[in-house]
C-alpha cells in the first residue's frame, strides 16, 4: 500500500505583488505622514504665538500655556482611552507584531494617532513625531496586505516595512527608514523584506516631499572633518554618552512605573497634570518644550551659547521627555533624543574647553552631530540607523569617522551595563494580544 503524496505547500505571492502592495501603502503614509508633519509645524507656530501673547498679559499669564497644554494632553488621553493602542510611540507594537506577539493594527488607529499626536505634541509635550508616523505606516502596510489577500507572514512583514517608510517620512531620511526596518524591527536582512521596504520608502518619501518639501531637517553649513588626533576625545565622549543613555532609559521606565502606581488617578487627569507642567516650562522657556528641532538648529548654527544655559536645557529636557512619555498619549522618543544628544555634545565640549583651553571651535558642530548619533545609539541600540538618520537630517558625511567611533563606544557601554534597548523594555510591558 503506497502512501498518498502530500499536497505541495501553498506558494507565497510573488515579489512583484508584495512590492506593489508596499508601494501603494507607501503613497498613503507619504501623504498622511507629510500632513501630520505639516500640522505639527503649524502647531509649533501657534504655540509660540500663544506664549508671546501670554508673556505680555498682565497678571498670571503663565496660566494660558498651562491650560492650553493641559487641554491638549487631556484630549489626546481621551482619544487613547477609546483606542488604547494609540498610546505612546507605537514602535514597540510594530516590533511585537513582527515577532508574532501582537496582532497588526487596524485602520481605526490612523485618526487616533494623527489627531492625538497633533494635540499632544502640538501642545508642547516633549515627544517626537516619528513614533506616530511609524505606527500609522505600519497600520497602512497591514491593511494593504490584508486587502491584497497576502498571507499572515506578509501582513506582518509589510507592516514592518511601512513602519520604516513612516520613519523615513518623519525625518525625510529614506535610507535611514530602510535601515530602521532591517536593524531595529526585523533584526534581519531578507530580500523580500528589503525590496518591500525600499518600494514603500521610495513612494512614501516622494509623496511626503510634495507636502513638506525636499530639504534636510537641519541646515548645516560646510563642516570640516575633525583631525584624527581628536578621535580619542570622541571615543571618551561616546563612553560617557553610553552611561547617559542608560540613565535616560531607566528614567523613562521609572516615570512609567510611577504613573502606573497612581492608577487611581484617571489617565486623562494624569495627562492633563503633565501637560500643565510642560505648559509652565513652555511659558518660562519655549525652547525647553516640544520635539526640539528649533533648539537643535540653533545649536547647529554654532552661535555662541552660554554653558550654563546649555546645561539647564539638558537637565530640563532630560526629565521632561520621560515625563511627557508617561502621559501615555501619542508621541515618540526619537526626536527628543536627538535634541538631548546635541545639548550633551555642546556641553561636553564646553567643559573640555574650560578644563583644557584651546582652539576647539572647529569641533563645535561635529561633536553636536556626534552627540545625536551616540545618544540615539545608546538608548535605542540601533547604531547604523542612528548614524544614517543623522547624516541624512544634517546632509553631512564629513563627521562619519567620529560618529562611528563614538556611537560604537556608547553602544558598548550600554550593553556592558546590561541595560536593554528602550523599545525592548517597552515591548515587554505591552499586554499580549
Amino acid at each position: 500500500m503506497t502512501a498518498e503524496p502530500h499536497p505541495p505547500p501553498p506558494r507565497s505571492p510573488g515579489l512583484v505583488r508584495v512590492c506593489v502592495a508596499a508601494a501603494i501603502a507607501g503613497v498613503g503614509i507619504g501623504f498622511l505622514g507629510g500632513a501630520f508633519r505639516w500640522c505639527l509645524e503649524r502647531a509649533d507656530i501657534l504655540r509660540g504665538d500663544l506664549v508671546d501673547w501670554a508673556q505680555r498679559l498682565p497678571g498670571p499669564g503663565w496660566l494660558v500655556p498651562m491650560l492650553a497644554a493641559a487641554a491638549g494632553a487631556a484630549l489626546a488621553a481621551a482619544i487613547v482611552r477609546r483606542i488604547p493602542l494609540a498610546a505612546g510611540s507605537g514602535i514597540q507594537h510594530v516590533e511585537a507584531v513582527h515577532r508574532g506577539d501582537a496582532e497588526p493594527a487596524l485602520p481605526t488607529l490612523l485618526p487616533a494617532k494623527f489627531v492625538g499626536g497633533v494635540l499632544a505634541i502640538g501642545s508642547g509635550l516633549v515627544l517626537g513625531r516619528e513614533g506616530p508616523t511609524v505606527h500609522m505606516g505600519a497600520a497602512l502596510g497591514a491593511e494593504a496586505a490584508r486587502r491584497g489577500r497576502l498571507p499572515d507572514q506578509d501582513v506582518r512583514m509589510l507592516q514592518a516595512a511601512l513602519g520604516g517608510a513612516g520613519l523615513a517620512v518623519a525625518f525625510n531620511a529614506p535610507l535611514a527608514g530602510v535601515l530602521f526596518t532591517l536593524e531595529e524591527v526585523t533584526k534581519s536582512v531578507r530580500l523580500r523584506t528589503v525590496l518591500a521596504t525600499v518600494a514603500a520608502t521610495a513612494t512614501a518619501v516622494a509623496c511626503s516631499r510634495l507636502v513638506t518639501g525636499d530639504e534636510p531637517d537641519f541646515d548645516v553649513g560646510s563642516v570640516v572633518s575633525p583631525s584624527l588626533s581628536w578621535l580619542p576625545l570622541f571615543i571618551v565622549f561616546g563612553l560617557l554618552t553610553g552611561v547617559l543613555g542608560v540613565l535616560y532609559n531607566r528614567l523613562v521606565l521609572g516615570f512609567l512605573d510611577g504613573a502606573a502606581r497612581i492608577s487611581r488617578v484617571p489617565a486623562v487627569a494624569r495627562a492633563a497634570a503633565i501637560g500643565a507642567i510642560i505648559g509652565l516650562v513652555t511659558f518660562v522657556e519655549p525652547l525647553a518644550s516640544g520635539g526640539g528641532d528649533t533648539l537643535n538648529q540653533l545649536l547647529l548654527d554654532a552661535d555662541s551659547v552660554v554653558l550654563w544655559s546649555v546645561a539647564g536645557f539638558l537637565a530640563v529636557r532630560f526629565v521632561a521627555g520621560p515625563l511627557s512619555y508617561a502621559a501615555a498619549v501619542p508621541g515618540g522618543l526619537f526626536a527628543p533624543l536627538l535634541a538631548i544628544g546635541t545639548l550633551w555634545g555642546v556641553l561636553f565640549l564646553g567643559v573640555f574647553d574650560a578644563v583644557w583651553p584651546g582652539a576647539h571651535a572647529d569641533l563645535a558642530i561635529p561633536i553636536a552631530i556626534v552627540g545625536m548619533t551616540a545618544f540615539f545609539g545608546a538608548t535605542v541600540r540601533a547604531p547604523l540607523t542612528a548614524i544614517v538618520v543623522v547624516a541624512e537630517m544634517t546632509a553631512t558625511t564629513t563627521v562619519a569617522v567620529p560618529m562611528l567611533a563614538a556611537t560604537a563606544a556608547a553602544v558598548l557601554v550600554a550593553e556592558g551595563l546590561r541595560c536593554p534597548p528602550i523599545y525592548d523594555s517597552l515591548r515587554q510591558r505591552m499586554p499580549r494580544t
